[in-house]
């Protein structure tokens, strides 16, 4: 019979790495607090709609990303390929936003793309989403910047980089998007058939396109900061102001785009070299129309996502791999010791105490290999001996040294 493995694209994570993504997850859950986020949980299914509209039907995401299906009763569902959508979704739906104040919140999961699997990137892959819904203005945006830096400089990255542009707004982008369109149109014999196929419908998405002839044509062409109107130049210049108060360095990057058509105005990417080539650790920037674009009212909306395998294969770089390594390891080297040793390991954890036991038969010599595998801190050992006197030996593992202590001190 054949062996049945994981699907491709999909990873499990073993106990060596587990305690990596807790210290990731720990850390932004701690800033969440600090910044005054609150934790939003949606659900891994949501109405294709929701996608197709938020996102943008011509975005690689909804074209070709997508795991999407029809449920039993006829519904078009997919599984998230990204929050932001359904934060928006969610905060619309149950009011969150009401009462003209800022609605900070942050959302930690899994994702789903149906793309190459590669280094770093799987087809179930995990975000830490950041997202605030009702401030409109420029200091929300650096904000969100602050909080990206820190959760990636306090995990350990000292090579961060953060790069900034503005995607203009309705009233300038036309004017851009219409000089783009005659660039591209001129040039069309050496763009890729993504990116003819993007020209009629959202020809800033060449902008992202991976394709080196397409980069070389966008490169080639013109800059959204040259169409920018008077209050999209004001909102540029008042997030580049916060942040260099706050001594956070950036570059301003005339060609960054975000893949997702809801973005305006401020867009950004973090970068570390130690992630190679493809250096960008994480992304976002401001979505004003989003909320409007899946039935609601105008709420201005900002946020990033950190894709957090890419994270921690950054780390893994430099932590040690490790597992969970028990305070106590618990040997019972007789039938008759193993009720005893069984009743004091559950008194032990429920003193908080991690402690390890095997229930079978084995020699003493087999214990102290296996607790020395484990990395336990020390053994108990019980046995005839120890059990006749009601006490135990207790083996210190890194000193070697072993000393007697009664069963009712512990």
């Amino acid at each position: 019979m054949t062996e049945i493995t994981a699907v491709r694209g999909f990873k499990d994570i073993l106990p060596d790495q587990a305690w990596i993504w807790r210290l990731v997850e720990d850390k932004a859950r701690d800033l969440a607090r600090r910044f005054g986020y609150q934790e939003l949980r949606v659900p891994i299914l949501e109405r294709t709609e929701l996608f197709a509209r938020g996102i943008g039907e011509a975005t690689d995401v909804v074209e070709k990303e997508m795991y999407t299906f029809e449920d039993r009763s006829g519904d078009r569902i997919t599984l998230r390929p990204e929050a932001t959508a359904g934060l928006a979704r969610a905060v619309l739906e149950h009011n969150l936003a009401e009462g003209g104040r800022p609605t900070r919140l942050f959302c930690l999961g899994p994702m789903f793309r149906y793309e190459r699997p590669q280094k770093g990137r799987q087809r179930q892959f995990h975000q830490l989403d950041v997202e605030v819904f009702g401030d409109p203005g420029p200091y929300v945006d650096a904000e969100v910047v602050a909080f990206l830096n820190d959760f990636l400089t306090e995990l350990g990255f000292d090579d961060v980089s953060v790069q900034l542009n503005s995607l203009g707004c309705p009233k300038c982008r036309p004017a851009f998007r219409k000089r783009l369109t005659d660039h591209l149109l001129a040039q069309k014999d050496s763009l890729c058939p993504d990116c003819l196929r993007r020209l009629g419908r959202n020809p800033l998405r060449v902008l992202d396109c991976k394709v080196e002839a397409c980069q070389a044509v966008a490169a080639s062409g013109p800059e959204m900061a040259d169409f920018l109107c008077l209050e999209c130049r004001e909102h540029l210049a008042g997030v580049t102001g916060a942040l260099t108060d706050l001594g956070l360095g950036y570059s301003l990057n005339g060609r960054l785009v975000r893949g997702l058509d809801y973005y305006a105005r401020t867009a950004f990417e973090v970068h570390s070299d130690r992630l190679g080539a493809q250096s960008a650790v994480a992304g976002g920037g401001r979505y004003d129309g989003l909320c409007r674009e899946i039935g609601g009212p105008d709420v201005p909306g900002i946020g990033f996502a950190v894709g957090l395998e890419r994270v921690i294969m950054a780390l893994s770089q430099t932590l040690e791999l490790r597992t969970q390594r028990p305070d106590y390891y618990l040997a019972a080297l007789a039938p008759e010791a193993l009720g005893p040793a069984f009743a004091l390991a559950q008194k032990l954890r429920k003193r908080g105490l991690a402690v390890e036991a095997d229930w079978a038969a084995g020699s003493l010599k087999s214990r102290l290999k296996r607790a020395d595998r484990l990395g336990a801190a020390k053994v108990i050992m019980l046995g005839p001996d120890e059990l006749a006197n009601n006490e135990a030996t207790v083996r210190d593992m890194a000193t070697k040294e072993q000393s007697k202590k009664p069963l009712a001190d512990f």
